[in-house]
């Protein structure tokens, strides 16, 4: 990644978190940065519903992850138990990419004209480390469903330059490090659980280990996931000394859970979202750290 990135000195980037339907507080930020016309990133990587965020963000689509969250994610075309209980998927990913892709134009242009990289995480069937995929034209109606793959709730694993990909949560949920070892020294992260919150670390239920019997690096990355979380936050609250990270979060109380239906809460999700994100640019809120900050 970094030989593809402009040569400066110090870069930025944008990290958005996923969280499936906790993802529309992000499309909230998201929809305040176009609104204000803010975009001053080198590049941005975002991981499941962070990364379909972005790329309606980065191609100039105002409300677009909002209409495609209230309404397709709501359809029982996306989430279904009967339909899981029978054999299928509880979430159709794969449905709900190209259904809204097909309802909801994308402006791919901008994003080319834009000319800010997307990156989306992936996280490997194979080696169970995480991919961080340039996102081009050709290649999004593949990357988009594998990065928001959620393992069991998606029944299939979508390939991705000839590899089965899932999730890319389970590898790296929040790749602010990522991004630090890419240049940037001026991080935003936008993420999809209130400030304070750490990821249990712990043996996985005996169901899960059953599902990933055949998959044991993979079984090994279900593991790490916590740790690795908790680290990402570790790294944003004491980041190097050449490096500042600012962090949107939603607000304790946060309403929106992974599988959340209700309109009005994802409509209250959504509006956080954009006042927090607006706030941030008014420089009135956002959690911001540095080694000045840290000490």
């Amino acid at each position: 990644m970094a030989s593809e990135l402009t040569k400066k000195e110090s870069l930025s980037a944008l990290v958005v978190e996923g969280g499936a339907m906790r993802g529309i507080f992000a499309a909230g930020v998201l929809d305040a940065f176009i609104e204000a016309n803010y975009c001053p990133f080198d590049f941005a990587i975002g991981v499941s519903a962070g990364s379909t965020n972005l790329i309606g963000y980065l191609a100039g689509d105002h409300g677009r992850s909002r209409r495609i969250l209230l309404d397709h994610a709501r359809r029982t075309d996306f989430i279904d138990w009967r339909r899981y209980l029978k054999g299928g998927h509880f979430c159709d990913i794969s449905w709900l990419w190209h259904a809204s892709y097909k309802d909801v134009p994308l402006n791919t242009q901008n994003y080319i004209d834009n000319a800010v990289p997307l990156y989306a995480v992936t996280t490997s069937i194979n080696s169970g480390e995480a991919h961080y995929v340039r996102v081009t034209e050709e290649n999004m109606h593949e990357v988009f469903p594998a990065s928001c793959a959620i393992p069991m709730a998606y029944r299939e694993f979508p390939i991705v330059d000839g590899e089965p990909m899932t999730d890319g949560g389970l590898a790296d949920s929040i790749p602010v490090i990522r991004a630090y070892e890419q240049g940037a020294r001026d991080i935003t992260v936008v993420l999809s659980r209130p400030l304070g919150y750490r990821k249990p670390v712990g043996a996985a239920p005996k169901f899960i280990k059953q599902f990933f019997h055949d998959h044991a690096r993979l079984f090994e990355a279900v593991l790490e996931r916590g740790e690795r979380y908790n680290r990402a936050l570790d790294f944003i609250q004491s980041p190097p000394k050449n490096c500042r990270v600012s962090v949107i979060a939603p607000p304790e109380g946060f309403p929106v859970k992974r599988f959340t239906q209700e309109a009005e809460l994802l409509e209250q999700g959504y509006q956080d979202g954009r006042s927090l994100g607006w706030r941030f640019l008014r420089g009135e809120a956002s959690a911001s750290f540095s080694a000045s900050a840290a000490e």
